[in-house]
């Protein structure tokens, strides 16, 4: 094709197509520098609005060499003396989603020099701005310089420089700049000043790697705290980079002064690795480390934390002789092998009782490991799993803490050809062992039945029949403490059946300029006697009445114990909704028809022929308030056995957590389900915009009198929590102090601090 004469309008406009795309690559890459450092003016104001009036797309190049750029400009001239092209006036480049505007855009064919200036604003195709006063490459792309630059990351962020330019490499160095993550307006719109901002002799831009290295770096807080950052790196794909992060700083009883500093390490983009050091004052250090991974299948974590000390046993003072390896391990994950088939893992192990408590990662009473293989379908479930506890409670002997493998529980629905219901049958076994307890081997088959149908009337009755056959073995049932437990040893067999009607009517009706819905209920249920003390108690030792069990067709909780006999439950459910509020409640009891003596021990609530009474109520007000409150009655002296109340006031800045929960229930024969008092708070109260006072507490009311083995004199604080926080939208800062009042082996007793600091989109916490 001959070239076209370079004083006509086809030849400028083609040349600058070149030239142009040149430009906007130069800027673009300068752009691509999202999380970085901040220099100039980072709080000047920048338009929101896409650049406009943009050409119209260019047509394809013939020129496979050539990438065609829309261009429009007030004015275009050439000067063939000088061999200049210049075109003024809101100079407008495209290409895709890319564009670039300009006062003026200057090319000199003899030199190559491309030179835009004057109000120089790009746009990339991820809606990256770049702001500067002038840019100048060749039309080869292999050196630029920009002047007075200022980048506003689409993600959040803004960057700024005195002088930019790009290398033979690729890269961008940009000198003398400085980025901050915070918004520099506030919801108003008004101007803001960023809490923070990081400054740097020079920062590189990686092009290829999309990484940004900040060369003496420091960062500024507040315009008069000054830190030093060594080594700091940021993404410019939005995802994580490998360094330093903040450190913490605590003190406590057990450990002294504590500092603690992580290293974050992006392995792949799937795979990352973060290693944290502990230094103490009173013991030696210790190191953690956390590994993460994303598959094709699913995603798994490994924590491990390690260290070296003498021991307090967890019933004594006494520290042992000579140092010990010390340490925990959690891992889990889930992966879904196909659209039915998945696995979830979890294992928690540690080297003794008072680990965790005493290095504060966390205060948990037993750690769970347990193994699943589950494959669902729209018909069916199938579970085989396996699970281990390791307590952490005093006084509990981790012989008698039961490994149960394999657990295995299949489920088929059925549609019902004949009534029209649904019925589901189920295949369980369990496997219980102990390495000084009782072992329990179990097995049973059950199909249940159940028809829905509407009366003419509106009420909503459902029949439910069961049938269920178990065998169970057992041995050593002697090392079991409890006499109701044990069941007895040797091959036992039970058959159960159970059939149930249910009635609901709902009435919906208008008040108090809202609506109302009441459900009165009733439940008729009868089962044939069943040897439930021939029979090993494993999983439904925990029987209590609530109002969540009140209609369940058995309440014990498990398998092992059936509740026998013919009984009526009755009750009753109400529900008001107005603007603004929403009201539930409900109550109820039930009422046994048979003489028979209960296997229900006293103070469940069961025991007796009638039952205590239970309910739930709950209230809310818009997003401020919200009350639950749940009971149980006593049948004959409405003494209240049950009393659990929690409350939310507040919104999410300012707010007041109550609970409180008494248990009145005289229960001396089942475990150690013994009378209890706690009153548990939690607050935070906000001010000044920023800031913000926190705080939480338990204190155990127990007295001697409702439990004299616990020790409790009415009023004994168990864990206090007060702090302070400072906290924007980039920025975070808290000191705590907490105080333990109980000491568990070498977990002890006594005051805590803790500052917290993280740094927002700069990758930091």
């Amino acid at each position: 094709m001959p070239p076209l004469l370079p004083h006509s309008p086809q030849a400028v406009s083609r040349r600058l197509r070149a030239l142009s795309l040149s430009a906007l690559a130069a800027g673009l890459a300068a752009m691509a520098l999202p999380a970085a450092s901040f220099a100039q003016d980072l709080t000047r104001p920048l338009p929101d609005a896409p650049i406009s009036p943009l050409p119209p797309a260019a047509p394809p190049s013939t020129d496979p060499n050539e990438i065609p750029i829309a261009f429009a400009a007030d004015k275009v001239e050439y000067a063939q003396n000088s061999e200049k092209v210049t075109a003024t006036g809101n100079v407008v480049l495209r290409r895709d989603d890319q564009s670039v505007r300009s006062d003026v855009v200057t090319w000199d064919r003899n030199t190559g020099q491309i030179l835009a200036t004057g109000n120089v604003r790009m746009i990339d195709e991820n809606g990256n701005q770049l702001f500067t006063d002038r840019v100048e490459l060749t039309d080869e792309l292999k050196t630029g310089a920009m002047e007075n630059l200022l980048i506003a990351l689409r993600q959040g962020g803004r960057l700024a420089a005195v002088q930019g330019r790009r290398i033979e490499n690729g890269n961008v160095i940009l000198n003398k700049a400085a980025y901050t993550g915070c918004a520099v307006e506030d919801s108003d719109g008004c101007p803001k000043k960023p809490s923070w901002r990081v400054t740097a002799s020079q920062v590189v831009y990686d092009d290829a790697a999309e990484r940004i290295t900040f060369r003496n770096a420091r960062l500024e807080m507040f315009d008069f705290i000054k830190l030093p950052l060594p080594g700091l790196r940021i993404s410019t794909s939005g995802g994580s980079v490998g360094g330093f992060l903040v450190p913490d700083f605590r003190t406590s009883p057990s450990n002294g002064l504590e500092l603690s500093g992580s290293y974050y390490w992006q392995i792949d983009k799937n795979r990352d690795l973060t290693a944290t050091a502990y230094v103490y004052s009173k013991v030696a250090p210790m190191i953690s480390g956390q590994y993460r991974a994303l598959t094709s299948k699913g995603a798994y974590q490994i924590t491990g934390y390690a260290t070296s000390s003498s021991r307090i046993p967890i019933t004594g003072n006494n520290p042992d002789a000579s140092r010990s390896f010390r340490g925990y391990i959690f891992a889990n994950g889930k992966f879904q092998l196909d659209p039915n088939w998945s696995v979830t893992a979890s294992i928690r192990r540690t080297t003794d009782r008072t680990f965790l408590r005493r290095y504060y990662i966390n205060r948990d009473d037993r750690l769970r490991s347990v193994v699943d293989v589950e494959r669902i379908d729209p018909k069916s479930y199938l579970s085989i799993s396996g699970w281990a506890t390791q307590t952490m409670r005093a006084g509990v002997d981790q012989g008698q803490v039961p490994v149960a493998l394999p657990l295995i529980d299949y489920r088929r629905r059925f549609d019902d050809p004949l009534l029209g219901g649904k019925l589901e049958a189920q295949l369980n076994t369990l496997a219980i062992s102990r390495s000084q307890g009782q072992d329990t081997q179990r097995a049973f088959a059950k199909a249940q039945w159940s028809l829905r149908k509407l009366t003419g009337m509106g009420q909503e009755v459902t029949f439910t029949g069961l049938v269920r056959g178990d065998v169970y073995h057992s041995s050593d049932n002697d090392l079991t403490l409890t006499d109701l437990y044990r069941g007895q040893a040797g091959w036992k067999t039970r058959g159960v059946a159970t059939a149930a009607v249910d009635v609901r009517w709902p009435m919906v009706g208008t008040i108090f300029g809202g609506t109302q819905v009441l459900t009165p209920r009733v439940q008729l249920v009868a089962t044939p006697r069943v040897p439930n003390l021939s029979i090993p108690n494993e999983d439904s030792r925990a029987i209590d009445l609530e109002d969540s069990n009140l209609f369940a067709l058995n309440r014990f909780p498990g398998y092992d114990r059936i509740e026998d006999g013919v009984r009526f439950t009755y009750g009753a459910d109400w529900q008001f909704e107005r603007p603004r509020w929403r009201i539930k409640a409900n109550i109820g009891q039930s009422i046994r028809l048979g003489n028979r003596e209960s296997i229900l021990p006293d103070g469940t609530g069961l025991s007796s022929k009638t039952s205590d009474i239970v309910g739930r109520t709950e209230v809310r007000y818009r997003d401020w308030i919200a009350v639950t409150h749940r009971y149980r009655i006593d049948k004959d002296t409405f003494a209240v056995r049950r009393n659990e109340l929690d409350a939310t006031l507040g919104n999410t800045k300012t707010y007041a957590e109550i609970g409180y929960t008494k248990l009145n229930r005289d229960i001396n024969a089942v475990e150690d389900l013994r009378d209890r008092e706690e009153l548990r708070f939690a607050g935070r109260a906000s001010f000044f915009q920023y800031w913000s006072i926190f705080g939480s507490s338990v204190v155990n009311l127990t007295s001697r009198s409702q439990d004299p083995i616990y020790g409790s004199d009415g009023f004994q604080p168990l864990r206090t929590r007060i702090g302070a926080a400072y906290s924007d939208d980039c920025l975070e800062v808290a000191l705590t102090w907490r105080r333990d009042y109980q000491a568990t082996g070498d977990a002890r007793s006594g005051n805590s601090f803790q500052i917290y600091f993280a740094l927002k989109n700069i990758g930091f916490k």
